[in-house]
């Protein structure tokens, strides 16, 4: 199932969970991620339902390279497959193409300037929220001309702060980073909150319309875990923006 956000002014948000697809366990059932050992064939079979009930082209959808990384690539359209790049964000100026971010618990940011007709997608799991991939994306979408005041933020769902458990000198290295990434477990140890490191870098580059999932990945059996099911599928994050800026803004 994907469940869909059309910000008012013509930005388009949407994230799936693991339901309506038809791989096997354990990738059941909407595994959208090709690269987890599941059978291709069914991978394929996914993007296409997933593209097709959000309206979309399945051939005309973006996707990366996800090497926990802060490379940021500008696109006009698809890649061949063959020529997909080693990136974790991808930002565009193109009106109506789709980018999306795969993730089983690092944390979808989404992005779109609905004015300048600029949209991008990050992948920030704990290394990227270190290396500043977020950042690195805005500032992609500036060189475009978007302008981060006018840019809306999603992030999708994702490991919580009170589920990332990590060894202190882990959660040391990042705080030092990105302070407001500290947290602890809900069972006292140290942890990591990706979300809110990435919350925190978004409003440091200017990026004032956020809004986060309330949906953590470990704790949700609808949704994909790798902490939790280590062999899992990968949930998918999309965004675009509207032809025209009004589009989509009665959705």
């Amino acid at each position: 199932m994907i469940g869909q956000q059309h910000h008012e002014s013509g930005a388009h948000f949407a994230f799936t969970d693991r339901w309506g697809g038809v791989s096997a366990a354990p990738f059941e059932q909407l595994n959208l991620g090709g690269a987890v050992g599941d059978d291709p064939r069914a991978v394929r079979t996914n993007r296409e339902l997933a593209a097709r009930d959000l309206g979309l082209d399945p051939a005309s959808v973006v996707w990366m390279h996800q090497v926990h990384g802060r490379d940021v690539a500008v696109v006009d359209g698809p890649w061949r497959t063959d020529d997909i790049p080693c990136v974790d964000a991808v930002v565009t100026a193109r009106r109506g193409l789709a980018l999306a971010v795969l993730t089983a618990d690092c944390t979808p940011v989404l992005l779109a300037d609905p004015v300048a007709g600029i949209a991008g997608a990050a992948h920030a799991g704990r290394p990227g929220l270190v290396a500043g991939v977020v950042p690195a994306a805005v500032e992609a979408m500036a060189a475009l001309g978007a302008e981060p005041a006018r840019i809306v933020a999603r992030t999708g769902p994702a490991v919580c702060g009170r589920c990332y458990e990590v060894p202190e000198a882990m959660r040391s290295e990042v705080a030092a980073v990105v302070p407001q990434a500290w947290s602890t477990t809900s069972w006292g140890t140290p942890a990591v909150d990706v979300t809110a490191g990435v919350r925190a870098q978004l409003a440091a580059a200017g990026v004032s319309v956020r809004e986060d999932s309330h949906v953590c990945t470990r704790e949700s059996a609808d949704h994909f875990s790798y902490r939790r099911d280590r062999t899992t599928g990968r949930l998918a994050s999309y965004v675009w923006v509207g032809v025209t800026p009004a589009e989509g803004g009665e959705g």
